[in-house]
């Protein structure tokens, strides 16, 4: 599968280059456009094992239950975009495994299995909590970001600590742990809510911008309902 990725930080748009017999998973909601010559199967189970695993990604992931399967049948274009302005990663998986966030699935080839891995009881104290979607296998992926996409390379035992609403992924071998931001006062009062501290080796992916921060500022803006 070939992939062009445009109009980033901002407002990226991937395109995808599929030829006979190739088959892509897309989120729901994340066509854009496509060509002639492309079949849609929409199922529970396109890349995480089933009705059960819809359910699990929709419940624990807060990705939709439903996931989108295109087929060319000739030599076609899809053209695939996430929900919010920001950045689309493209990762050409040979094995190994990524830990995505909720919301930073976008697309995926065949080969490419999508599960639900869940980040830890301290994920109930905060909206901002971090529920994991673990991705493996060989193929592409596709990420989506809210904002720019920032990769750093962690070495050896090398420690970092994320906002919980700007990590969008890490690798497999990257350790990682969700605490509270300070004490209580400092994550309630403070601004901050949850952080994950990371341990290499591997790489991470983190975004200029949070979803839930943004809802935060604009809410007091809107106008409300007079009872």
């Amino acid at each position: 599968m070939q992939h062009w990725i445009e109009y980033g930080p901002a407002y990226a748009l991937a395109t995808l280059g599929l030829s006979a017999g190739e088959s892509v998973i897309v989120e729901a909601g994340g066509m854009v456009s496509m060509t002639p010559g492309l079949e849609v199967q929409t199922s529970s189970g396109a890349a995480g094992g089933g009705m059960l695993g819809g359910l699990k990604r929709m419940a624990l992931g807060g990705e939709s239950f439903f996931m989108n399967t295109f087929t060319a049948h000739h030599d076609a274009q899809l053209t695939v975009a996430p929900a919010q302005p920001g950045d689309i990663v493209h990762w050409d998986l040979t094995g190994q495994t990524v830990m995505l966030t909720s919301g930073a699935f976008l697309a995926a080839s065949n080969g490419v299995t999508v599960d639900t891995k869940w980040g830890g009881a301290k994920t109930f104290f905060s909206k901002e909590g971090l529920f994991l979607l673990r991705v493996s296998g060989t193929g592409s992926l596709l990420i989506a970001s809210y904002g720019a996409i920032k990769q750093i390379d962690l070495a050896d035992e090398q420690q970092y600590t994320v906002d919980t609403g700007h990590i969008v992924a890490f690798g497999e071998g990257v350790g990682y742990a969700v605490r509270k931001f300070g004490g209580w006062k400092s994550t309630f009062l403070g601004g901050e809510g949850l952080v994950v501290d990371l341990t290499g080796p591997g790489p991470i992916w983190i975004q200029t911008r949070s979803p839930e921060s943004f809802v935060s500022w604009i809410s007091p803006l809107l106008p409300t309902q007079r009872s």
